[in-house]
């Protein structure tokens, strides 16, 4: 039973500190508790956790003009943060965490400011047909999190300046550019602004809920200690992680997301291998490079290692089908 909701605003606008905010908030959430978590970073890109830095970012770029980039836990794509976007989180135990009733709090709070928005494709939020609200997810043990941002006035300029969006994910999608495909909130309703935008957050919270929230403040928080948590996000392991020097790639565009394969290849066997996805499903993206290093390059090799993968839900076992029916048409 649904005993306390918590609400908490971070002071920083540093993407590695609110980030480990956020993985101590899920990994000491109470088990009767529902936490909503606001956010904001300061010119940064923010990828999934599956992504290649170098292929969704312009990282000389961002680096050079004093960016940040960073990688957070969720799958899904990359995302431009400044001061004109609002981030939250929603962290529950399992038992009480429900996708349906946040996305709820975050229309609800749309409509008390008079704009209708509507779901989308993987959970975005859309109005008049625009993106103005992404979302991804994640689990740890028996404790989830919903994660996303909320466009009010974010400088398109920058946004189009540093992400680097795939021309076929572009094609599917009808659109000719990265800017074609959001809106800020602020095109709705012109005298919107970040700190309205919260207090209506927090109401909607309580109103779904019928409960009123008690705060916790980032003083709170930071006295339980996340000094660990910072220095892994901000490591450079964590963001960018190794950059193999491939030899073969092999790319496509599926339902649930893009995905790219590399494979370093000597005298025919698989050297080094590292797949690349905006899936939502982390875990089996993480886990499939493991079942390719030291087999054959050649299709049937490649299907029967990645077909030993164990599944641990429906959604996975029908992500590796798919990517087990593309491989088997390819010519290797």
């Amino acid at each position: 039973m649904l005993k306390q909701l918590t609400y908490i605003e971070s002071i920083h606008l540093n993407p590695y500190k609110n980030l480990a905010a956020e993985e101590h908030l899920l990994l000491c959430c109470g088990e009767e508790e529902y936490i909503l978590y606001l956010w904001q970073n300061s010119h940064t890109v923010v990828i999934g956790r599956n992504q290649n830095a170098w292929k969704e970012c312009q990282v000389s770029r961002l680096e050079d003009e004093g960016g940040h980039l960073a990688r957070r836990l969720s799958g899904g794509g990359a995302v431009y943060h400044d001061l004109g976007n609002l981030n939250f989180t929603f962290a529950a135990h399992k038992k009480n965490y429900s996708v349906d009733r946040q996305m709820k709090v975050i229309l609800r709070a749309l409509e008390n400011l008079g704009i209708h928005g509507e779901r989308s494709g993987r959970n975005d939020i859309l109005v008049d047909g625009k993106k103005v609200s992404g979302h991804a997810f994640y689990e740890k043990g028996d404790r989830c999190y919903h994660h996303g941002t909320l466009m009010v006035d974010v400088d398109m300029g920058m946004l189009s300046r540093y992400l680097t969006v795939s021309k076929e994910k572009l094609q599917s999608n009808g659109v000719d550019s990265v800017r074609s495909r959001v809106m800020n909130l602020k095109e709705a309703v012109p005298d919107l602004t970040v700190e309205k935008l919260k207090i209506v957050l927090r109401e909607a919270f309580e109103e779904e809920f019928q409960m009123k929230t008690a705060l916790l403040t980032m003083e709170d928080l930071e006295k339980q200690g996340l000094e660990r948590s910072v220095e892994k996000f901000s490591s450079w392991d964590w963001i960018y992680g190794r950059r193999m020097e491939f030899q073969n790639e092999i790319s496509r565009k599926f339902v649930w997301g893009q995905l790219s394969m590399q494979f370093q290849v000597r005298n025919g066997i698989i050297e080094e291998a590292a797949i690349y996805s905006d899936a939502l499903k982390t875990e089996i993206i993480s886990g499939l490079p493991g079942y390719l290093k030291g087999i054959r390059y050649t299709r049937d090799a490649v299907c029967e290692n990645l077909g030993r993968y164990e599944a641990s839900d429906p959604g996975e076992s029908e992500i590796l089908e798919e990517i087990l029916d593309w491989i088997r048409s390819l010519d290797f």
